[in-house]
């Protein structure tokens, strides 16, 4: 069992950033892969970036290819989102999510355990 436990998000004006952090707790965090996704308001879910076991292998969306950073710290159990040039199309709850497996996928059904999520909300 992986319980994860988002941080770092909150308002900020577009074109600014913020460093998301998501602290799992339990040994297999190192071999698992994991992945952010947002739901606006109204909206589904959708995937943002997952990274593998290792951090070798990072998968974006397109929406945030080139703004946002997907990397990991297996020491410390942490994964964190480093979003640049935030826009208010990015303005969602965002939710890190542990796969039991070594590899990204982008599929939200593919994933075994969740956060309770992080609001960030950008102002244009």
């Amino acid at each position: 069992q992986v319980q994860l436990v988002e941080s770092g998000g909150g308002l900020v004006q577009a074109g600014g950033s913020l460093r998301l952090s998501c602290a799992a707790s339990g040994r297999a965090f190192s071999t698992y892969a994991m992945g952010w996704f947002r739901q606006a308001p109204g909206k589904a879910r959708e995937f943002v970036v997952a990274i593998s076991w290792n951090g070798g292998s990072q998968y974006y969306a397109d929406s945030v290819k080139g703004r946002f950073t997907i990397s990991r710290d297996n020491a410390k159990y942490t994964v964190f989102l480093q979003m640049n040039s935030l826009k208010p199309e990015d303005t969602a709850v965002y939710y890190c999510a542990a796969r039991a497996t070594y590899f990204v996928s982008a599929d939200q059904n593919q994933y075994n355990y969740w956060g309770q999520g992080t609001q960030v909300t950008v102002s244009s």
